[in-house]
């Protein structure tokens, strides 16, 4: 062989020898799943042994935030990289009627940057399980459907472009959700249908590297249960309400053990996260000691339970207390873990923390950014006042502010000795709150 050819044959050996060793990737969403939920994490209500085994056996990171209070928002940041208010959107999605009124799009627009169309191109095998809500349901007919984001697979819920059979309707009920007609896999078996079929689809796809969403709805109202499990849920002082919590959380938790079971012996990333805070009802308890809840941008509605847990890869038993990791650096984060090109049309708000998926605990550069309520009229709020807060919020360093868009309420906290948002120091610490309202205000008018 002569020198340029050897020289050749290194280089291209030394160029696939990465794409072998390429993670499949599994994001496990929990909806409504608040920061206290996991036992790890201080839950006294319900033993979660398999969610705590991600963290037994891979890294815990305390400080995991989402991109919004609630589910479609936080989701969008999940797969563009972006603030979501970028996108126009900024509550959950619903009837047309209903996000116009919050100022918003129908549906995630396809053009946005696109976490799995980005590993699609890169060569994995690609697939969205579970509950969807970016666009598609009630009155919303003209939502794209799943390829147009980058899913070979797509079986989401009702709230989708394409509700798989089982898990869909009959019809396309407008109204509310405690009306919607029984689907033919039942609530209180839903979680492991979708991981069979996140299981089946690994397999069937073993040639190449995969990446699945597994987004699961039990600690969403209202709980379902089996009969079997709420049963042993019950206990003589409590009521019927946080038998039922209890019942679903431990299914849940079931079920993320078999996923785990079943990823035996393969290279696979899993991270396991909360959409938003906990809801009503008991969400203090819910909450870990932090203030808010869903539906609030203080650190109980957009702190959540973040672990990953990469066997071979990962050292297990490790709490990251310092790397402040978001949702908006999944896919700046995945691009590196996965040897893909960051698409040309991305402009990612999050960074690069694959370091902390490889146990580094990497300090981010870039602040973070929040909106929630864009006016008084068609969004939901907490109804503890104690709970709601301004509507935008930054944080920057150990430093979060909130202040309504108008510039009034300004609220300051140190995080790194006051994470329960207690003592607001604006008045003393004026210099810093008024560059951090200049800032998010600044944000603010920037967007759509």
């Amino acid at each position: 062989m002569n020198r340029y050819l050897l020289v050749l044959s290194l280089a291209l050996a030394a160029h696939a020898a990465p794409a072998a060793e390429r993670p499949n990737i599994v994001i496990v969403l929990a909806d409504d799943f608040g920061w206290g939920d996991p036992s790890c994490q201080g839950n006294k209500l319900v033993e979660t042994p398999n969610i705590d085994r991600l963290a037994k056996e891979g890294v815990r990171f305390t400080q995991g935030y989402v991109a919004a209070p609630i589910c479609s928002p936080s989701r969008c940041g999940i797969i563009t990289g972006n603030f979501p208010a970028r996108w126009k959107i900024t509550s959950f999605l619903q009837t047309r009627a209903g996000n116009a009124a919050c100022e918003m799009a129908d549906y995630l627009d396809p053009k946005a940057p696109s976490l799995p169309r980005m590993l699609q191109a890169a060569g994995y095998a690609t697939a969205h399980v579970g509950k969807w809500h970016l666009g598609g349901g009630r009155d919303v007919a003209d939502a794209p459907k799943f390829a147009a984001y980058g899913y070979d697979l797509g079986l989401g819920t009702y709230e989708s472009p394409e509700p798989a059979a089982p898990l869909g309707l009959k019809t396309t009920p407008w109204g509310p959700q405690d009306q919607l007609e029984p689907q033919q896999v039942p609530r209180h078996r839903r979680t492991a249908w979708m991981v069979d079929r996140t299981l089946e689809f690994l397999k069937a796809n073993a040639a190449k590297p995969c990446f699945v969403n597994l987004w699961l709805d039990d600690t969403h109202t209202p709980f379902v249960p089996s009969d079997a499990d709420l049963k042993a849920a019950r206990r003589p002082t409590e009521g019927e309400l946080k038998a039922k919590y209890r019942a679903v959380l431990v299914e849940m938790d079931r079920q993320i053990g078999r996923l785990l079971d079943g990823l035996k012996d393969t290279n696979t990333l899993v991270l396991f996260l909360g959409d938003n805070g906990a809801s009503p009802p008991f969400e203090r308890e819910r909450s870990g000691g932090l203030r808010g809840q869903k539906l609030s941008l203080y650190e109980g509605g957009i702190r959540v339970p973040m672990m990953a847990w990469w066997p071979g890869t990962l050292a297990g038993g490790s709490v990251n207390e310092k790397t402040v990791f978001a949702t908006v650096d999944f896919l700046p984060t995945l691009a590196t873990l996965a040897g893909a090109k960051l698409p040309d049309e991305a402009k990612p708000d999050g960074e690069d923390l694959s370091a902390a998926l490889k146990g580094a605990t990497p300090v981010r550069t870039k602040p973070l950014l929040w909106e929630y309520g864009r006016n008084d009229k068609s969004f939901a709020y907490p109804k503890d006042a104690k709970h709601r807060s301004p509507n935008l919020a930054v944080r920057s360093g150990d430093w979060k502010l909130l202040v309504n868009a108008d510039g009034t309420g300004a609220e300051l906290y140190d995080l790194s000795t006051d994470r329960a948002e207690t003592i607001n120091r604006a008045a003393e610490q004026g210099e810093k709150a008024r560059e951090l309202t200049a800032a998010v205000r600044a944000w603010r008018k920037a967007l759509p």
